[in-house]
Order: C-alpha cells, then sequence, then structure tokens
C-alpha cells in the first residue's frame, strides 16, 4: 500500500517535528507500506527537504520526495527561460529541467513560489515580465502556510498579488492540480495499486486524493481542526494526528 504524506502540518509545523510522527513513519515501513512525501512547498532544495527529515528522525531517500517545484518545472520546455520569483527549489527543478533561470528581464514564464524575499522589487519584474509575454505559473495557490504558532500567508498569497497585478489567471502546479498528480504517478511508475493521502487540508490533500483516485485521511495538527468539519470532500478517516492515524490503520 502506498502511503502518500503532507508535510507542512502531517509531518511537521516549520522546524518543528509533531511528535510520535518518526514512529509512525517507521511503522508504515516496517509494515510494507511504500511512503511518498508531498510538499506543496517549493522553497527548499530535495537535498534541504532530505537533511530535515533525518534531523527530525525520519530517514529518507530523495525519491520518496515530490515538491510543487518539480511539478511546476515540469510545466515548461527544456532549454526555455523562466523568471524565477520563488525560492531555491525551484531554481533546483529548473536546472534539472534543463530550464535557464533569469532574475529580470523577458522571459518564457514566471514561476512563483513561496519564499520570504518577496517584496515590491519582486513584485513588480514578475509583473514587467508578464507584461511582456510570459505565462504565470504557480508553484501552488494554498493562501497559508501552518506554523507553530500558527498560519502565516502561503505561496498562494504570493502568487494572488502577482496575478492581481497582472491581471492573468496563473496555471498552478502543485496539490490539487493534474501536474503534481502526474509527478506522483511517475515517480511511482505510472499507476497505484491501493494507497491513501494524508493531509490536513481538504482543498488540497483532499481534493489531490480525489483527482488519484484514493481515499482521503484528514488530521488535525495543521490548518484544519476537528471544528471545522463538514468538510468537503468527505475524509474516508479523521484522527488527532498521524501516529494516531497509523494506530487505526495498523490495528
Amino acid at each position: 500500500m502506498v502511503w502518500i504524506l503532507d508535510c507542512d502540518g502531517v509531518v511537521w509545523l516549520a522546524e518543528d517535528v509533531i511528535p510520535g510522527v518518526p514512529e509512525a513513519v517507521a511503522r508504515l515501513r516496517a509494515a510494507g507500506n511504500t511512503i511518498l512525501f508531498l510538499t506543496n512547498n517549493s522553497s527548499g532544495k530535495v537535498v534541504d527537504l532530505v537533511e530535515k527529515f533525518e534531523r527530525m528522525g525520519i530517514p529518507v531517500e530523495a525519491d520518496e520526495i515530490v515538491t510543487s517545484a518539480q511539478a511546476a518545472a515540469s510545466m515548461v520546455e527544456p532549454g526555455s527561460s523562466v523568471l524565477v520569483c520563488a525560492g531555491d527549489g525551484v531554481r533546483e527543478a529548473l536546472k534539472a529541467r534543463g530550464v535557464k533561470a533569469v532574475d529580470e528581464g523577458p522571459a518564457d514564464a514566471v514561476i512563483v513560489g513561496f519564499h520570504k524575499e518577496f517584496d515590491y522589487g519582486r513584485l513588480n519584474t514578475a509583473y514587467q515580465a508578464i507584461r511582456l509575454g510570459a505565462r504565470l505559473i504557480g508553484t501552488n495557490d494554498d493562501t497559508t502556510y501552518p506554523t507553530p504558532d500558527g498560519p502565516i500567508p502561503g505561496g498562494g498569497s504570493l502568487l494572488a498579488a502577482v496575478a492581481a497585478a497582472a491581471g492573468v489567471e496563473p496555471e498552478v502546479a502543485g496539490k490539487p492540480y493534474q501536474p503534481m498528480a502526474d509527478a506522483v504517478l511517475d515517480r511511482l511508475g505510472g499507476g497505484i495499486d491501493g494507497g491513501i493521502v494524508v493531509g490536513d487540508r481538504p482543498d488540497t490533500d483532499g481534493l489531490m486524493a480525489t483527482r488519484l483516485g484514493l481515499p482521503f485521511a484528514l488530521v488535525f495538527t495543521g490548518v484544519t481542526s476537528e471544528d471545522d468539519l463538514p468538510v468537503d470532500p468527505v475524509p474516508v478517516r479523521t484522527a488527532p494526528d498521524l501516529p494516531a492515524l497509523v494506530d487505526q490503520e495498523l490495528a
């Protein structure tokens, strides 16, 4: 069985691992399950994510991680140019795709993702490239990002600012959109024979499960709380956290 796990709000909150998750992941592996970590956060390189997992006591391989940066890079052709209004994760994914990353001037596309350096200058640079004909691609449209101190503005908020300035409708790569689904299927060899998507957001993780034709399990360690029920799509399981969900499934 394939367990597709969201990261922010399921495995960790910013730099804090959610208690019990390393042990829960180890139990899933020991039971013979395949695990794929799926994140809409495009800011970090894959090697940085691997190191983060390992700091938290969760050994992973790079090919067990699928990011919205990778999905966004798949939407542009090798040899084209992209103005990057995002973090290093996008630059890494573009390099792997054979796409030239630029910081200003005309480009074939603009990719917007979560990065804390976003300011008026980056907004204007992105706007000017789109005005000259660049496509607008967002790594995701999540308006908020969960942290231990509560939500903060997410990559979708930055994307909305660029889209509003340019007056265009963005193409979106991450959950729950098709480029991310294609990236998951590609990583799993083209198909999924039994699986579940675990997340904290029905509007991303739940719809991603629907797109993949898999059941959705909702945990309450991120954006969604039990007080928000009922939600759409309806989860097949709910649990306070991933360890409790694993207890339910492996009982």
